[in-house]
């Protein structure tokens, strides 16, 4: 009973990690904007990344198993960690660049309207 029920909860753990992978692909691809989406995107595809190493394990089957020994489950790994701290680093970029773009575009409001004549 242990191994079917392992087997069956790793299934259930990559079928939701490719699921969520594709909602945050799709959220991306649906909005359209690169910037405000990248940490979407770089998420989605760094947990489908994941998703896949998880599958490529010698425990599920023969073929998956003479894949796993080429030990592409390793590669596909680090791409998924690379693809995730692109996301972090994304987001971070974003979140701390977006006050200081809107603290400029807030400077330069106050020096055009301090040149304009006060009409009473």
């Amino acid at each position: 009973m242990g191994p079917i029920l392992s087997s069956l909860l790793n299934f259930l753990m990559i079928a939701g990690l490719i699921y969520y992978g594709f909602v945050l692909f799709a959220e991306y691809h649906a909005k359209g904007r690169w910037a405000k989406n990248v940490t979407g995107l770089l998420a989605g595809i760094g947990m489908l990344v994941l998703a896949l190493s998880l599958m490529l394990t010698p425990a599920n089957a023969y073929v998956i198993q003479r894949i796993a020994e080429t030990k592409i489950s390793v590669v596909l790994m680090c791409m998924s960690s690379g693809l995730l701290l692109a996301a972090i680093a994304a987001f971070g970029i974003i979140t701390y660049t977006k006050p200081l773009r809107l603290w400029h575009e807030r400077k330069i409001e106050n020096d055009l309207n301090r040149e304009l004549p006060k009409i009473p």
